[in-house]
């Protein structure tokens, strides 16, 4: 235990340290911080590296296992109206109580954000059922993807002011917590699933499960007038004291355990009730599994606290900054490092990339996988840098990107 969490603090010092650099060095050059906001940039930090140590301990704990159980156990059960009823239920329910799309509703204000949360949560309940159907039936997942993104890109004609907040909503719909139990259902699903390729059902469910917000998103638009859309960004927090700074962080770390208990609380149930009804595991395993729990819980406070409190204010304050100089193209470059480097403190990230080594035995490593990511990143996040500076069309970049994407 003593030398696993050793070797999780290792990985997440590696991750965080080089954004914290980056920040260093920007507020030391071009891009001054306020006192207040450096501090609370140093404590977020501190926070994220021990957030995310605790984080993924807890999920290969208990998030992994959880998922792998309830998988199987809906899969072998065979029973279409469980399937299709659990699945729904726990996409809707996890999706509205996700903050960060509370936090993209009431950012678009011409839609109601009840309306705005529901449709979504809808979405991810159906498509995450679809997700299901798939291993059942069989299909081939290029060949949903091959008929969805061109089915979006039609809808997207008749609902265009909407399109950059559709692709938004599917990005914020997929959180830390919820990633890793989609995937860990999909190895349950591959685990039972009899299919020669069944390696492939391991994998999928979030992708599918992403395009629900942004066909929803794109059928919302057409019934509401996007001409009053207006966002007003929140001015960056600083502190004067040490007594604010701790103030920040405990309010900081109240709404973070929170927002993460309220994501937990339907695995949770669900598993408990698959625990009662079928899979009885034994005292032992539900022991490790809820310790884990404690610590996912605990970890992912901490982390969300260190990046709301932490590094959110520091990020905007450098990005106004830099925004105003004369020479912004600099944040062209800039975007390709800090791209690459958030990629690599993204918890859900490295869940993925340790399943990956595991189903191929190695062939596709964890240190592979987090390269291919980053670079993927760093471009991405480059490039939306461009389309800012230089306003261009979305368009430009999310149909040839996707078209590439589906050919390859």
């Amino acid at each position: 235990m003593r030398k696993n969490l050793l070797e999780k603090l290792k990985e997440s010092v590696q991750c965080v340290l080089p954004i914290g650099i980056i920040i260093l060095i920007l507020h030391f050059t071009i891009a001054p911080l306020p006192g207040g906001t450096l501090a609370l940039m140093l404590v977020g930090m501190v926070l994220l590296i021990i957030g995310l140590t605790l984080f993924s301990l807890g999920t290969d704990m208990a998030m992994m296992p959880m998922g792998e159980h309830v998988g199987s156990a809906l899969l072998t059960s065979r029973k279409l109206p469980l399937l299709v009823a659990v699945l729904f239920v726990f996409g809707f329910i996890v999706t509205a109580a996700e903050p960060a799309l509370q936090l993209l509703s009431e950012q678009v204000s011409s839609i109601p954000s009840t309306a705005f949360v529901m449709c979504v949560s809808v979405s991810v309940g159906i498509f995450l059922v679809v997700a299901a159907l798939r291993v059942l039936l069989r299909w081939k997942l290029s060949r949903i993807l091959l008929v969805m993104y061109p089915l979006i890109f039609i809808l997207a004609i008749f609902s265009s002011e909407y399109l950059a907040v559709s692709f938004d909503a599917s990005a914020v719909t997929t959180g830390p917590v919820t990633v890793p139990f989609l995937l860990a259902i999909g190895a349950g699903f591959a685990a039972v699933s009899a299919a020669k390729d069944s390696e492939e059902d391991n994998f999928g469910i979030c992708a599918i499960c992403s395009l629900g917000p942004i066909i929803a998103v794109l059928i919302l638009g057409m019934f509401y007038d996007p001409s009053n859309n207006q966002y007003s960004p929140e001015p960056a927090s600083t502190v004067n004291s040490a007594g604010e700074l701790v103030s920040v962080f405990g309010r900081g770390l109240l709404d973070s355990f929170f927002e993460v208990l309220m994501v937990l609380i339907p695995m949770l149930v669900i598993f408990l009730v698959f625990q009662i009804v079928k899979l009885k595991l034994s005292r032992t395993e539900l022991v490790k599994i809820f310790v884990g729990l404690g610590y996912l819980l605990v970890g992912l406070t901490i982390f969300l606290a260190g990046v709301n409190c932490g590094f959110m204010p520091a990020a905007i304050t450098l990005g106004e900054t830099m925004g105003g100089l004369e020479y912004n193209w600099i944040l062209i470059p800039l975007c390709l490092v800090i791209g690459a480097c958030v990629v690599m403190a993204e918890p859900a990230v490295h869940v993925l990339n340790k399943q990956v080594e595991e189903i191929t035995n190695g062939a596709i490593s964890r240190k592979m996988m987090l390269v291919g990511m980053a670079v993927g990143m760093a471009l991405a996040m480059s490039l939306a840098m461009v389309r800012i500076l230089f306003d261009i069309s979305i368009w430009w970049v999310l149909v040839p990107g996707y078209a590439l994407a589906l050919l390859l």
